[in-house]
């Protein structure tokens, strides 16, 4: 008995620090900067941007969130691994007993009495898991971990390339203010010509009119670069979680670095799409569901049992050999009638499984398009950018030999500006093409599942 008294304060001793019983978690590399993928930003040759990047991962709210929820799942898979085992709990109870009624067991007679019971038992439960039942719970909550750490994948993905589609965008703007301004300045030379020749008669009211209109068209323009350029900003300063940000580093527009563009992707680049592995398990997850269902009409075998201590009136006695108590057993237990409402549970998993299959072809489907266009955008945006930048020389040839006319006094400041007005207009283009096809290839990087697509693996069959 000495034994069994042993065990017990062993065992209540072990309950009374459980946290003793798990063994601290081993610190892990970051996976979040895979998400980041800085090696996929550096082809960009942009530090300002790849420095974005790391301000984007340590400060992002929603980043934050997404992480926060991701661990929260998997805090889930252990709640539901730990109903897989054996419960041992402890409930102790001391009470005063004070019966008032004389009590009878046949010509046994008990008078009123009162005392006092010491009750501290240990009691443990254990539903064995025959049909695998609980197993199938734990693997389908396991699942859904698997998707919401795919929703954290895509949170980084989006918000990485939004960060980086604002920061091009803010350098586009950057150039077409600059431009812009030129712009301007030009025309208010040209206007200011207009009106001389107007003075001294050499050009009607309608002609220095357009001019001035003209003007107040560019500068209209320039007042909306500004303000985008103020949206952008202010919105990369949200995406950046940087509340006291003061100013934003970045490269000009002639330092930015064209990365390439394929000419064909593997038509295996969107296994790697977080919506496509998601769509994957949540079938998986249904299908365990499905399972768990049919086997929820089959019996269940719960383990039950108790030791400890009963004593009563005097606490000091309590762990005395005699007092010592014990019980246990087995608990088979099946629902006969529930209403029809685990055939209609196992119904409506069914369903949702069909459901969950039509799912996974219409992301599948949808992902094939995705990568489609944005491969094809991307192409036509890159043929978009040289077809500017040879309008851009074609226009700065007409402008020199303009240059030339002027220097003979073949032709006047006047037109002479007006030619290097349409320079300025024609850069616009090359400008906004530029960046436009820098964008494409960030929209290509997420349609393949935010991973370098120029160096997955080809084979006969491509996008």
């Amino acid at each position: 008995m000495k034994h069994f008294r042993l065990l017990f304060l062993t065992l209540l001793i072990l309950l009374c620090n459980t946290s003793t019983l798990y063994a601290k978690e081993t610190p892990k590399e970051d996976y979040r900067l895979n998400y980041v993928n800085i090696n996929w930003w550096k082809q960009y040759n942009d530090e300002n941007l790849v420095n974005l990047m790391m301000k984007t991962y340590e400060n992002n709210q929603d980043l934050k969130i997404a992480t926060i929820k991701s661990k929260q799942a998997d805090q889930a898979v252990k709640e539901a691994f730990a109903n897989e085992l054996p419960y041992l709990g402890f409930s102790g109870n001391i009470g005063r007993e004070m019966p008032s009624a004389t009590t009878r067991f046949g010509n046994l007679v008990i008078p009123d009495y009162s005392q006092t019971r010491f009750l501290l038992p240990l009691t443990m439960t254990y539903e064995v898991d025959i049909w695998g039942e609980n197993r199938l719970k734990t693997k389908s909550i396991e699942k859904q971990r698997d998707i919401i750490k795919q929703n954290e994948r895509a949170s980084y993905i989006n918000l990485t390339s939004e960060v980086a589609s604002n920061y091009f965008n803010l350098i586009k703007l950057d150039k077409l203010i600059k431009n812009q301004e030129r712009l301007v300045e030009l025309q208010k030379k040209i206007t200011e010509m207009q009106e001389i020749k107007y003075k001294n008669g050499l050009c009607s009211t309608v002609e220095v009119l357009i001019e001035r209109q003209a003007l107040t068209v560019f500068e209209e323009e320039l007042n909306d670069y500004k303000n985008k350029q103020d949206t952008i900003y202010n919105q990369l300063i949200v995406l950046l979680g940087e509340r006291d940000a003061k100013e934003i580093l970045r490269n000009t527009f002639e330092q930015i670095t064209l990365p390439n563009v394929p000419e064909s992707i593997n038509a295996d680049a969107i296994a790697q799409r977080p919506d496509l592995i998601k769509a994957e398990d949540y079938i998986k997850k249904i299908g365990y569901d499905v399972r768990v269902a049919r086997k929820s009409f089959l019996p269940k075998f719960t383990i039950y049992g108790q030791a400890g201590f009963n004593a009563y009136n005097n606490f000091s006695h309590l762990f005395d050999s005699h007092t010592f108590l014990a019980n246990v057993g087995i608990l088979p237990s099946i629902d006969l009638f529930t209403g029809g409402a685990k055939l209609a549970h196992l119904r409506y998993n069914k369903l949702e499984y069909e459901k969950a299959s039509e799912m996974y072809e219409k992301v599948l489907l949808t992902s094939i398009q995705e990568l489609n266009d944005s491969l094809t955008t991307a192409k036509i945006s890159k043929k978009n950018y040289d077809k500017s930048i040879e309008r851009v020389g074609i226009e700065k040839e007409k402008f020199a030999l303009s240059e030339k006319s002027l220097n003979i006094g073949s032709k006047s400041q006047l037109d002479h500006l007006k030619a290097e007005e349409a320079v300025i207009m024609s850069e616009r283009a090359e400008i906004s093409n530029k960046i436009n096809y820098l964008i494409s290839t960030i929209n290509l990087y997420k349609a393949v599942g935010g991973v370098d697509y120029n160096n997955l693996s080809k084979d006969n069959e491509n996008i």
